[in-house]
């Protein structure tokens, strides 16, 4: 059986490598730190989830977003935002944007995994009723 696999968008190592700890063993991890690296690899091989920081150096993650929501070859991917921006604001524009969920940084690993897993399932499920 196939390992789902997971694009991660964070300027932050930190980030990859606790993602990677926490989900390593279940999925395939793939970290990038540009949107354009970030387009480029879901061109090239659309991940199962998208794991997104809305802060990216100088670049707005929710752009990315909006990109992914904009292709129909992508518009199906779910997107996760894992950010440190925490406000309420922060989080409506996450999912104006078009996320499907918002974890806030510091993150459990626990937490995270289970919201993966929920946000897989519901993908499973949309595919079955689409058929």
């Amino acid at each position: 059986m196939r390992r789902l696999s997971i694009l991660l968008v964070d300027s932050e190592v930190l980030a990859y490598e606790k993602l990677q700890r926490v989900v390593g063993d279940q999925f395939t991890v793939q970290s990038v730190a540009s949107l354009r690296e970030a387009k480029q690899a879901l061109e090239e091989a659309p991940p199962d989830i998208l794991v997104l920081e809305v802060h990216l150096r100088s670049e707005d993650g929710l752009e990315l977003c909006r990109y992914v929501r904009a292709r129909s070859s992508l518009s199906y991917l779910p997107i996760l935002l894992l950010s440190s921006f925490s406000t309420l604001q922060d989080k409506v524009a996450g999912f104006d944007a078009g996320a499907d969920d918002y974890v806030v940084k510091p993150f459990d690993g626990q937490h995270l995994l289970a919201r993966i897993r929920l946000l897989l399932r519901i993908k499973r499920l949309e595919r079955r009723t689409h058929v």
